[in-house]
């Protein structure tokens, strides 16, 4: 079957299972246009509200040592690693809240499209990733063209923001030659704002829409042919011929402990071969009267059989057995509604009724 008709045949959407093991996979929707969108958002912050504040502090900081330096020592290597080491704080202060807000850009990507992921699976060997083969496919196969064309189409946008926001400056950028030296920094920061901002625009936008494709495109290669939901289900709940076998014994080793039962039963209300309950009472163990078993047709039949042999008294009720079978069930005690006739019955058989001789606790 061909790779085409492979992904006709899957109609149907990923299921919960899949969707939650391609995620354990790693096996995420990733925009990278997202994430570079991202961090151009970061670099205009950056250059809008941290390199205008922590830029001057290090050029004073700079100018101060560089005004000083006949006076800095540089006899031995420990007043070289003094004055280095003066050097990278000031340069670390000026660099640490911008990395700081590139991080944080990284994680708002990440939290994002699903959340950060530690999967090992993502970092261990794959041939199939140095495989020429597999590489042609990808450069050349459909997802590649629309990678080019996305691109290009990136490339174009990008390109005709920046010819537009030069075009505009243009002014801004002739007065720039004409300005005094000190004032050249704040003025190409100026610039590069502007220019940033106009950038962020479409690359936003691109992302946006990258965003919105990729997670399509991983809905449809998520989807499932029919065939493997079944596979999936039997893998799931298992074989459905094997659970009704399970469930056969169930019933048999139930049905067995229940006919066990029947002998400690203190009468059985029957109808008056159809129906069969076995009840138990005994006022010393407190309660209502306990259902012990109850069965229609043949076992009711093994029910009265089990009794008979055991001198447990059989009381044919027609109405009684048939209304307590749809309501009662086994190892608890009688619903409510029975109180009535069923102690009618106790007392009944406590008083000899019937011919039937007073029944003691089993």
């Amino acid at each position: 079957m061909s790779e085409t008709e492979d992904q006709e045949s899957r109609t149907e959407e990923a299921t919960e299972k899949k969707i939650l093991d391609a995620l354990e996979k790693g096996k995420t929707p990733v925009s990278r246009d997202l994430s570079i969108a991202t961090l151009f958002l970061a670099f205009l912050l950056c250059a809008a509200f941290v390199i205008d504040t922590v830029g001057p502090r290090l050029a004073g900081s700079l100018a101060l040592m560089l005004a000083n330096v006949g006076q800095f020592s540089l006899s031995n290597a420990a007043d070289a690693y003094t004055q280095s080491r003066a050097v990278a704080f000031e340069t670390g202060r000026f660099l640490a809240p911008i990395l700081a807000m590139f991080i944080v850009a990284a994680f708002v990507a990440a939290f994002i499209q699903g959340g950060p992921r530690l999967v090992f699976q993502r970092i261990e060997p794959d041939l199939s990733r140095i495989s020429p083969q597999e590489g042609l496919k990808r450069i050349f196969g459909l997802a590649g063209f629309i990678e080019l064309l996305k691109s290009v189409a990136k490339i174009v946008i990008i390109a005709g923001a920046v010819v537009f926001s030069l075009n505009v400056d243009r002014g801004l950028i002739t007065d720039s030659m004409r300005v005094e030296p000190g004032q050249t920094p704040g003025l190409m920061l100026k610039l590069v704002i502007r220019l940033t901002s106009v950038v962020c625009i479409p690359v936003v936008l691109l992302a946006m829409a990258d965003f919105a494709w990729s997670r399509m495109r991983w809905r449809r290669d998520m989807r499932m042919s029919r065939q493997e939901i079944k596979e999936e289900l039997k893998q799931s709940e298992g074989d459905p011929m094997m659970k009704a076998r399970l469930r056969s014994i169930a019933l048999d080793r139930a049905r067995r402990r229940m006919m066990a039962a029947v002998p400690r039963a203190t009468f059985i209300i029957a109808n008056p071969t159809h129906y069969a309950i076995a009840l138990r009472y005994v006022r010393e163990e407190g309660g209502a009267p306990l259902v012990v078993a109850k069965g229609k047709d043949l076992i009711a039949l093994k029910i009265r059989e089990i009794a008979e042999a055991n001198n447990v008294p059989v009381l044919e009720r027609q109405a009684l057995a048939r209304a307590m079978y749809d309501h009662v069930e086994v190892d608890k005690m009688i619903p409510s509604e029975f109180y009535r006739p069923v102690a009618e019955l106790i007392h009944f058989l406590q008083n000899g009724g019937g011919g039937a001789s007073r029944t003691s606790a089993r």
